[in-house]
């Protein structure tokens, strides 16, 4: 399976190790923006070719499968001309700008019979696993509601960013609400079913900033908190908060309030009968041993996400597991109503889901 990849950093990171623990996967080349970001990533993990131009990229080698973790507002562009060149395609999220693109990337995959994955790792994390399967067990109940925070302090320094970086500018696609907002609706529509409406707000807190290396002031536009209620088809309410200018690192809480039990997801998963106390029921993953990856579930769980969709190719069958794009449509359409509902100051009530 020959894979290209777009988007050196991230390929560095994460795909390139994870990539070494996926049966018949053989990354070919790799692009980025930068030449020199390109060339290094390749030559730390073999990859024979590195160019700084996706287009260039497409057109020299005949693909099975395109990795593409680029600012978001390339993820349209890059899947559309990939699907079209014969490529299956995994994406990171957010799917795209708004739903407008997420539909084209949605359409034009299915049109053509490729596969297609949004990378929402988490789906393959053993204890948010286990989460969804007790909840259609019915060990939890009827959910009630669920809360979610995940609070970070990658954002509070005005001087700790570099000027034009793409994370803080809205026309890229950047923001808390994209970056983390998405895995978070992913996994409260995969846990408890299509959301109905929502109400929220995606905030920029700390707009004027400084160059980290010059101390050059500079504008940031994309939000760096952002807040949202969703009430969900099933009655259930999940409120999620996300700030990434608070002054320490909290890290992420998951509280599921259920009929007949709670979950508490932190460090470990806790499960607590109705009226008894919490027993620790977390799940090691059996990836985490692996050599050559770096720390992290994100980093960990991208391992099965990449064996899922590499098997599906080599098998000629569906996903089995995973977000595919009809998942990130969907999500996009929160993302979208959250920005909606933070001009509007009010509740938007959500189109149903394509499957």
């Amino acid at each position: 399976m020959k894979v290209g990849i777009v988007g050196a950093s991230f390929a560095r990171a994460a795909y390139l190790p994870a990539l070494r623990h996926v049966p018949g996967a053989e990354v070919v080349a790799i692009a980025s923006g930068r030449i020199d970001s390109a060339q290094s990533a390749a030559e730390a993990f073999g990859v024979p070719a590195a160019y700084d131009d996706w287009r260039v990229m497409l057109d020299k080698h005949a693909l099975d499968l395109v990795l593409i973790a680029t600012p978001t507002d390339l993820h349209a562009p890059i899947t559309l001309a990939a699907l079209d060149k014969g490529a299956h395609v995994l994406c990171e999220k957010p799917t795209a700008m708004n739903a407008g693109e997420a539909t084209a990337m949605l359409d034009k995959a299915e049109a053509l019979g490729r596969l297609h994955m949004i990378d929402h790792e988490l789906r393959f994390n053993p204890d948010r696993a286990k989460i969804a399967d007790m909840i259609r067990n019915g060990d939890l109940g009827d959910i009630r509601h669920v809360n979610i925070a995940n609070i970070g302090s990658s954002w509070a320094n005005p001087g700790g960013r570099p000027r034009g970086d793409w994370w803080s500018l809205s026309e890229h696609g950047g923001g808390r609400l994209g970056a983390n907002g998405s895995h978070q609706v992913d996994l409260l529509r995969w846990w408890l079913g299509p959301a109905a409406s929502v109400v929220g707000q995606a905030l920029t807190i700390i707009p004027d900033r400084q160059d980290k290396a010059t101390g050059e002031p500079w504008t940031a536009t994309a939000d760096d908190l952002a807040h949202f209620t969703l009430e969900m088809a099933s009655g259930a309410l999940a409120q999620v908060f996300m700030s990434g200018v608070a002054a320490n690192n909290i890290g992420n809480l998951v509280q599921v309030f259920g009929s007949k039990g709670t979950i508490l997801l932190d460090e470990r998963l806790l499960f607590s009968k109705e009226g008894g106390g919490f027993e620790d029921i977390s799940v090691p993953d059996p990836n985490a041993a692996l050599p050559g990856l770096n720390k992290g579930i994100w980093n960990v769980s991208l391992v099965a996400a990449l064996r899922e969709l590499a098997d599906a190719i080599a098998s000629g069958r569906k996903l089995q597991q995973g977000a595919t794009f009809f998942d990130g449509l969907a999500n996009q359409i929160v993302l979208d109503a959250v920005k909606q509902s933070t001009t509007r100051r009010a509740w938007i009530d959500l189109p149903k889901e394509r499957r």
